[in-house]
């Protein structure tokens, strides 16, 4: 009896055997095998996938054949109807650090490990979309809160904290991930939102806030101006300074060099007079002694050359004291001299 059951399953494989199907992959798709029948290998998943981009027969009733995507995948999760994955308001709600209600958009981007897939077939799921809902959706959910709820309501206004934020979100997904064959390639946050009365403060705080840093940029900017008007003030000052000290050591070197030639003639006149007074004292000396009166007799009779001298006794002239031979020979000698020009027998006259 066994003996007849072995030979019918035997028949029965070699005549599906000589049916094959073919099963196909795409170029970003991996296959896994699950042989059914184990009667030439072990029943159940084929640990090695079939790469993408062939063509693989398999007998249609002993085999089923799985196909996963390995492309990249974006889990959009968002507030927007029909904007995500799923339809209706599909976003992250968490409480921030400090107690408010707060909800964001988040993206997913991640991909199949093609080795990975026949475990994912194993303990996930059937096929990518499978494992999309069972595994990469509830994990990122609930590992993406953990990380955002540590922030403060005004962190989220920072593009810096949240971009940090999501790099640490993909670092942690792809922890627990990447060992059940899933692949976190980005974590991206988009829009957020607080409740309406929070949204308000929170906009009047950053118009105020934005106000402020205006003000200031403007009193910073009319400070700068007035440090380069008192610069340029300064400048235009100095430059005067300058000048004018420029113009008073100009004009004190004229003066110094007119000075200086007034001294030397104020000197050489005063030399020259100097000169003059010692020839009027020498000729004063001079003239003291008995050649003085010699040369006041000279002029004397120089005065009275050529001249008809008459003597006339008047009342007012006493010829008795007059010493008229020391007269006559004083006119005598003043007359040779001048005669000594003209004939020798002048002298004897």
């Amino acid at each position: 009896m066994q003996s007849t059951i072995r030979f019918l399953l035997v028949s029965g494989f070699a005549l599906g055997a000589s049916g094959c199907t073919p099963h196909s992959t795409g170029s970003t798709e991996v296959g896994v095998r699950v042989a059914k029948v184990g009667l030439f290998e072990p029943k159940g998943v084929s640990p090695e996938p079939y790469p993408p981009g062939a063509t693989y027969f398999f007998a249609p009733v002993i085999n089923d054949f799985y196909l996963y995507d390995t492309a990249l995948q974006n889990l959009v999760m968002s507030r927007d109807a029909g904007a995500g994955n799923r339809y209706g308001d599909d976003a992250l709600y968490f409480k921030t650090i400090d107690g408010n209600d707060i909800s964001v958009d988040v993206t997913v981007a991640w991909s199949i490990d093609p080795p990975k897939a026949p475990y994912l077939l194993q303990f996930v799921g059937p096929n990518t979309q499978s494992v999309e809902e069972k595994l990469v959706r509830p994990v990122s959910r609930t590992l993406i809160r953990d990380v955002l709820n540590s922030l403060a309501s005004e962190q989220f206004y920072d593009a810096g904290i949240r971009f940090k934020k999501a790099e640490e979100a993909a670092a942690l997904l792809n922890h627990y991930l990447n060992p059940e064959g899933v692949l976190i390639s980005q974590v991206l946050l988009g829009e957020h939102r607080f409740n309406e009365r929070y949204e308000q403060i929170i906009r009047d705080k950053k118009v105020a806030e934005q106000d402020a840093a205006r003000l200031s940029s403007e009193t910073e900017a009319a400070r700068e101006q007035r440090r380069r008007e008192l610069e340029q003030a300064k400048g235009v000052v100095n430059q005067a300074m300058e000048e004018a000290r420029g113009e008073a050591q100009q004009k004190r070197i004229e003066a110094d060099a007119i000075y200086y030639q007034r001294q030397r003639e104020a000197e050489a006149i005063l030399a020259e007079q100097r000169a003059k007074a010692k020839g009027i004292a020498e000729r004063a000396r001079a003239l003291s002694g008995a050649g003085g009166r010699n040369i006041v007799k000279l002029k004397v009779a120089e005065a009275l050359k050529g001249k008809p001298i008459v003597f006339v006794p008047t009342g007012g002239m006493d010829l008795r004291t007059t010493d008229m031979n020391d007269l006559l020979q004083t006119y005598a000698v003043v007359k040779g001299s001048s005669g000594d020009g003209g004939a020798g027998g002048d002298s004897s006259q």
